[in-house]
């Protein structure tokens, strides 16, 4: 395998739960498909749900963690410390049901590399990550795993039935695998946990293009969802979770006392439940904060949504944004700042551990608070509301910042050391001259 070229073009196939929509995961996956399709590669893709090109994408229902036989081993797996002897068995079926149909994936695409996206990281699906592991050790194909989100960051995971499938899968501690991580602090806690090295590749936006002005049909956005003209969209461009801290947001705009102030929440709760979602409306009403909750009319694309209503995506939000508010305790590493940035868009964040360690010494300019709201940072948000000299300067500031240290020009770097390693240049046993 050491002698194979490795400059030659590759079929890569991203495998992930799901690849559709906005979440973070698959918006990173479109921007490394973008990097490696500019590098002379082709990619595919094998989710339990995508909305990539069909003749690029191999669909496994079983992979989604929407799945229902999967959702119920999640049930009898995570805030319990014994499983039975029935959902080791239904685990180890759906393992198999996955992998037969992930070996056909590989041998249809004839993939020379496979990318598994957060799905060999966090077990939002068991057997998915257990199948990734054991066709990568079956099939000796490259493998570079995509970590965004570990088991240990997230509490829910933390009272479990299942700690040697997560000991052997999440992630797997096996060096025929290169691994990815997004922050420099998710890099040691990893080899920490692993004995591994890992590559730190941030998350990233094209700063080298600039986003395509607003058309006409994003044009009547702020109406559509409810403003007037003079209202000002302070934009929260994220899901209804507790840790995006959207309390302060609304607390905001209390404290800045004027009526044109409206948040807008771009995405609903996800898969952490609803319970969140009621204290925001509540604090809202008990505040008098208007908050309007956008999910409806905001989608992966264009179009019509089931109810007739007209349905923009999240880039028609940012054209219209006066702010970003993005008051998060904790992050992975920061997509809506890097959105906010390249939209050249205002933001208020929060001193969250990643913009310390890994954003903030870039030299940005945002609007900071440690914690909790103050004055300062009241005031702060006023000038940038009234100041259109401070406010573009700021911007513009960051644009170029971003532009240096989080465009594509630094996920390709990596990813041309990776393809260089040996084990990443050998194509797939089973390929065969038919499938190309």
């Amino acid at each position: 395998m050491g002698g194979e070229r490795t400059d030659e073009p590759k079929r890569i196939g991203f495998v992930a739960t799901r690849i559709c929509g906005t979440d973070g995961v698959s918006l990173e996956i479109g921007k490394w498909a973008d990097v490696l399709e500019s590098m002379g590669h082709t990619c595919f893709y094998i989710a339990g749900e995508s909305d990539r090109p069909p003749q690029r994408t191999r669909l496994i229902p079983e992979a989604h963690f929407k799945h229902p036989v999967i959702q119920a081993i999640n049930r009898r797996c995570f805030g319990h410390e014994r499983r039975t002897p029935e959902v080791t068995e239904q685990i180890h079926e759906m393992t198999w049901v996955i992998k037969e149909k992930l070996h056909s994936s590989l041998e249809t695409f004839a993939l020379d590399l496979l990318v598994a996206e957060n799905c060999v990281t966090i077990p939002m699906n068991i057997p998915l990550g257990l199948a990734v592991v054991e066709t990568v050790m079956e099939r000796r194909i490259g493998c570079i795993a995509h970590h965004h989100d570990f088991v240990w960051e997230r509490e829910r995971f933390l009272v479990n039935a299942v700690d040697d499938y997560l000991g052997a899968a999440f992630p797997p501690a096996i060096p025929e695998l290169q691994h990815v991580v997004i922050n420099s602090q998710a890099a040691r806690e990893f080899s920490r946990r692993t004995g591994l090295p890992c590559w730190v590749i941030p998350n990233v936006m094209d700063f080298g293009s600039p986003p395509a002005p607003p058309d006409d049909y994003g044009s009547d956005f702020r109406t559509t969802i409810g403003l007037t003209p003079d209202d000002l969209l302070f934009l929260q461009p994220t899901r209804i979770v507790s840790r995006k801290g959207i309390e302060h947001s609304i607390e905001l705009i209390r404290r800045l006392d004027d009526p044109r102030c409206k948040l807008v929440i771009t995405h609903a709760s996800g898969d952490e439940g609803d319970g969140y979602a009621q204290r925001v409306r509540d604090y809202a009403s008990l505040l008098g904060v208007g908050v309007i909750f956008a999910a409806p009319w905001i989608a992966h694309q264009r179009g019509t949504g089931p109810g007739g209503e007209k349905q923009y995506t999240i880039w028609d939000a940012y054209h219209h944004a006066d702010l970003v508010t993005y008051a998060s305790t904790y992050e992975g590493f920061g997509n809506a700042f890097l959105e906010a940035v390249y939209y050249k868009i205002p933001i208020l964040t929060n001193h969250y551990a990643i913009y310390r360690t890994d954003i903030e010494p870039c030299g940005f300019r945002a609007i900071l608070m440690d914690g909790f709201l103050t004055e300062g940072v009241v005031q702060e948000v006023r000038r940038v509301l009234d100041d259109w000299q401070y406010r573009k300067e700021m911007v513009e500031h960051n644009y170029e910042v971003a532009n240096r240290f989080f465009s594509y020009g630094r996920v390709e770097n990596n990813l041309r050391a990776m393809l260089g390693k040996p084990m990443l240049a050998a194509p797939c046993q089973a390929e065969t001259e038919d499938a190309r």
